[in-house]
């Protein structure tokens, strides 16, 4: 189990494009995800769950792997 802990990956996940018009469950995935605005960036392991947010909003984010 260690051994999983050191291989997750870390991702970096940046807001490219605006909230404004879109649907209240994008705009709350970008909250969840710790992006408040254009330009904003955030580090997250890269998990299934947040993998999975950020494929609901991947129109609005761009993502490196660091």
């Amino acid at each position: 189990m260690v051994n999983n802990l050191l291989m997750m990956k870390k991702i970096k996940v940046k807001q490219v494009r605006s909230s404004i018009k879109r649907v209240k469950s994008q705009k709350q995935t970008l909250e969840a995800l710790g992006l408040r605005g254009i330009g904003k960036e955030v580090t997250h392991d890269a998990s299934p769950s947040i993998i999975g947010m950020i494929n609901k909003v991947k129109h609005l984010v761009s993502v490196i792997e660091v």
